[in-house]
Order: structure tokens, then sequence, then C-alpha cells
């Protein structure tokens, strides 16, 4: 029981740790010498970076993404610690619920959040705004590790769901 316990554990660290770094890390959108997140836009070649403001013309749009990342990472966060405090809360017998719960919803805001991205993501590259076409890139990693967290979430939250606490 004290392994199911730590693997648990680990996977869901491991679920905050990917969307912390897909959140934060400047990687959403690569090219051979720049990279786009939600956040900003870097040349690589001059290690400038330029923030992406109100000016860009889908910017509601990489709000949104924001938004449900931030909360989707809070989400995971409060999950854990309230998984902590069940695990000495719980009768014997009963189920994870309340962390399911909001293992879900982290779930459903990564999800909501790198949808729209997929889905706007032609709209927010051709953009005048940039310095130059952006448009010639592909997916990064924190895109993927975006797309990962989600089925961590996802899983994580179902083991939640079916978890029984025993002694």
């Amino acid at each position: 029981m004290l392994i199911l316990l730590a693997f648990i554990i680990v996977f869901h660290i491991t679920s905050a740790a990917l969307l912390f770094i897909s959140t934060i890390d400047n990687a959403w959108w690569v090219g051979d010498n720049f990279s786009t997140d939600v956040w900003s836009m870097c040349v690589t070649n001059n290690r400038s970076c330029m923030a992406i403001t109100d000016q860009f013309s889908e910017y509601q749009s990489i709000q949104a993404v924001q938004a449900t990342m931030i909360l989707s990472t809070i989400f995971c966060c409060v999950a854990f610690l309230v998984f902590i405090l069940q695990l000495f809360r719980l009768k014997q017998g009963e189920r994870f619920v309340l962390t399911s719960v909001i293992q879900l919803l982290s779930c459903l805001c990564v999800m909501i959040a790198v949808s729209i991205y997929t889905d706007r993501h032609e709209e927010l590259h051709k953009s005048s705004e940039y310095s130059f076409a952006v448009s010639e890139g592909q997916y990064g990693y924190s895109f993927v590790l975006a797309w990962i967290a989600f089925a961590f979430t996802l899983i994580s939250g179902v083991m939640y769901l079916v978890l029984r606490k025993r002694k």
C-alpha cells in the first residue's frame, strides 16, 4: 500500500511539474530562429524577447490560454494539498472524491487551453504585430508537454476517484 501511495504522489507531482513547465517555458511554437509561447516571442539569434500584448489581433485567445493554464496549475496544486489533507481526515474505506473533482477540473482547464491554442494557432501566428514571419514554425515541446499534462491529470483524477483509503 505504501508503494501505491508513493506512486500516486510521484505521479501527481509529475503532473504539476509538467503543468508548470508548459505554462512558463517559451516553446509552444518554435521555428529556426524564434520561439513563442503564450507570454512572449523570442528571437534566438540575438536573444531578444517581445511580450505579447493587447496590440496583437488574437490577444483574447492568448489570454484565454494563459488563464486556463494558470487555473490548471493552481487546481493541480490545490488537489495535491487536498489529497494530503484527506489522507489524514478520511475514514477508512472512503473515496478521494474531492481530490478527484479538483484534479479533473485541472484536466479540463488544460484541455481547454491547448484546444484553443490548437484551433487559433494559424490566426495567432499570422499577426502583423510579429517582427517577422512566425507562421513557418511548428509546435514546440511546451505544447506537447501541455497535452501530456492533460493525460496525466486525467489519469490521476480517475485514479483518485477509484482509490479508497485503507489502513
